[in-house]
């Protein structure tokens, strides 16, 4: 059994259909718990991360301003996940697979809002005068110190997937372009991407948020705009892609050439797991953020926080699959990568 087998097998547990449903299930549990917050507040969430703190709110504790903390967050969920992800989720579940994204993202905001509380709810200021947070901290001090392995158990955990989906995805990617595009070595990619990655870390959450804030916007900008120019050439073909979207959410896609079709379940599996791999909602990673936002209280930056999978999700997602819909990466008669 090769290294790449024993990665699949382990893949299909983690993102398994029990993982799934946990996750899914957390997220309907606290819609339903918070009477639909996240639709509620929705627009106060975005005129809090958005606009310019009033006194009050500079000065209460914290490192970064609401901003500066949702674009650090953008910054680690805007990216592959949002374009190979979708890609993947329509190929391996059909256009379908782009609804129920749609879904756990609506819910994975709840999700993403309890994170965020508790992130600032039971942070710690460390010896440097900065605060410190994450599902390690709300664990032990919020479920008691009989809970230490498991905040133990987080820690660790995090650090490895961290090399997987936080790290060695985006730098294979990066090299994997340069040396197409520009026959880099990868390499050569690695030592650039090592030498600016560690002096913006080594600058701690300050010196991260500011580049985010720069940078993510910027991305951001160009990335949609690119998006929209397509459909907006393209926008008799919109309302097609919509329907293609609908209509396979609940309905098998048909076997045709060398594609074998794909059942609802695969459609739900594909587009559940992309879409939390795509806004993180549930795997704890936004909290280590939240955390550091300046606020008077856990309520302001939970909301701006859930702000993030909306933008991450809902939209940008949302372009990406109507991209690929309209532009034939997908053909009704069966789902394939052009070229």
């Amino acid at each position: 059994m090769d290294i790449l087998e024993i990665l699949g097998r382990i893949n299909n547990v983690l993102w398994g259909p029990p993982s799934l449903i946990l996750l899914f299930g957390t997220g309907l549990f606290l819609t339903f718990v918070l009477k639909g917050l996240q639709f509620r507040r929705l627009i106060y969430a975005f005129k809090l991360g958005f606009t310019k703190e009033d006194s009050k709110d500079a000065a209460a504790e914290g490192d970064v301003s609401h901003f500066k903390a949702l674009m650090t967050a953008l910054a680690a969920t805007i990216g592959n996940g949002n374009i190979a992800g979708v890609a993947t989720a329509i190929t391996l579940g059909g256009p379908g697979a782009i609804f129920w994204m749609w879904i756990v993202g609506l819910l994975g905001m709840a999700t993403k809002y309890g994170e965020a509380l508790l992130a600032v709810k039971y942070r710690v200021k460390n010896d440097k005068g900065e605060y410190s947070s994450g599902p390690m901290y709300y664990i032990e001090r919020g479920l008691g110190k009989k809970f230490k392995w498991l905040a133990i158990a987080f820690a660790l955990f995090g650090a490895f997937a961290a090399l997987g989906i936080g790290n060695s995805v985006q730098s294979n990617t990066i090299a994997d372009v340069t040396s197409n595009s520009f026959g880099m070595a990868n390499w050569v990619t690695g030592l650039i991407l090592v030498v600016l990655v560690s002096v913006i870390i080594f600058g701690g959450i300050q010196r991260i948020s500011t580049v985010a804030s720069f940078f993510v916007p910027i991305m951001a900008f160009l990335y949609m705009g690119g998006a929209i120019l397509i459909l907006i050439l393209n926008y008799d073909m919109i309302i097609p892609a919509f329907e293609l979207i609908f209509y396979y959410a609940f309905n098998p896609v048909a076997a045709a050439g060398g594609f074998l079709g794909v059942v609802v379940s695969e459609a739900i599996r594909n587009g559940v797991a992309r879409g939390i791999f795509s806004n993180e909602a549930g795997l704890g990673t936004a909290a280590l953020i939240a955390g550091n936002a300046r606020a008077d209280h856990p309520v302001k930056q939970a909301l701006v926080a859930m702000t993030g999978t909306f933008i991450v999700t809902i939209i940008v997602c949302t372009m990406t699959g109507l991209t690929l819909l309209i532009t034939g990466f997908w053909d009704p008669s069966g789902a394939y990568y052009l070229g």
